[in-house]
């Protein structure tokens, strides 16, 4: 689970037109949702359709999307969609809706661009090592319990297909898990992001869990201006770096609030599916900008995975934006790929 700090940096004040015109105002709904919080801000433009009075309605619509999101996706819900495919023993193929076949199809085919770093069938392990449902005590697993279940996970292991409109998951076998923390806090901002735009907002920042989504300006008339947290020693928070959202959505993901020591030693909650066992590189955080926010999600807790030498060169290849923190002897550096470097050249 990313639970990782981001400033919005958005102005609360009032911009007035002449008399004749209604008053453009922010409006700010904020609620809780997967285990975190969620915070939107919307410019209402005077629109008629989209006025503050408006909001209550649109929140309530909003925990509503939600909330039907967590009963397809969550693992921590026992009867959520996903948790009973994962319950049952059966290997036979199980009816699963558009809403969990879209996330599960993003997953399978971002497993494929990040070199298997990002597998949503590594729950058993992440499990194993106290940061799933199961709340097994936080210490390290046995090299035998670790390769008990790094025979249940794999990309490999699952098949989806679609036959006659209807979408079809199998796994092969009883132990596969599916866990999508990973991607689905992103699925949640763009199921809300296309929600407002279908109610006539088009200038809009939503942020679950720190995945965000932004489209049009803010009331400064600028673009969203979004900080990225900088990893420091000893825990406080401050800012790397700010960029403007425009038309995009941006992901980070970093091992360095979730974790847990055993005997001098720290496992952070980033597991590698190839060694069941937390990441150990030097790579702090990365920070993913997308035009969806699923894909920027997935994208950085698997290019997480690989480190900063791989992350970039996958980056590279597949014109990722990426921005990558790096912690050396020295305190932490910095990289970016090309794309995010146009992006930030853009906006100077």
């Amino acid at each position: 689970m990313k639970r990782l700090f981001l400033f919005c940096l958005i102005s609360l004040g009032l911009l007035t037109a002449c008399d004749e015109q209604p008053k453009t105002e922010v409006v700010t709904l904020e609620g809780k949702t997967m285990g975190t919080t969620y915070h939107i801000k919307y410019i209402d433009k005077g629109l008629p359709a989209v006025t503050s009075e408006m909001a209550k309605t649109l929140q309530a619509d909003i925990d509503g999307l939600l909330k039907e999101v967590n009963n397809k996706m969550s693992t921590y819900q026992n009867d959520s969609e996903l948790s009973r495919f994962n319950q049952n023993p059966s290997t036979s193929a199980v009816a699963v809706s558009p809403e969990l076949a879209t996330v599960i199809k993003e997953a399978i085919r971002l497993n494929q661009v990040t070199d298997g770093a990002l597998d949503v069938t590594v729950g058993p392990v992440v499990n194993l090592w106290g940061f799933g449902p199961e709340k097994r005590p936080e210490r390290q697993p046995t090299e035998e319990q670790l390769a008990e279940r790094q025979g249940w996970i794999g990309i490999d292991k699952i098949q989806l297909e679609q036959q006659n409109n209807q979408w079809l998951l199998t796994k092969a076998l009883p132990q596969v898990y599916i866990d999508l923390s990973s991607i689905a806090k992103g699925y949640g901002v763009d199921v809300v992001a296309e929600y407002l735009e279908k109610h006539g907002i088009q200038n809009y920042m939503v942020e679950i869990g720190g995945e965000i989504r932004a489209k049009g300006k803010n009331i400064e008339n600028n673009d969203w201006q979004i900080a990225i947290e900088k990893p420091t020693e000893d825990g406080s928070r401050a800012i790397e770096n700010v960029i403007g959202l425009k038309n995009m959505a941006m992901a980070t993901s970093g091992n360095y609030r979730i974790y847990f020591e055993e005997n001098g030693q720290r496992f952070a909650h980033e597991i590698d599916p190839k060694t069941g066992k937390p990441i150990q590189h030097h790579l702090a955080s990365i920070t993913v900008l997308s035009e969806s926010a699923m894909t920027a999600d997935g994208l950085s807790t698997g290019l997480y995975v690989l480190g900063e030498e791989k992350a970039l060169e996958i980056a590279e290849q597949e014109n990722l934006a990426v921005l990558l923190i790096i912690k050396t002897k020295e305190g932490f550096t910095t990289k970016m790929s090309t794309a995010f470097a146009k992006i930030l050249n853009t906006q100077s």
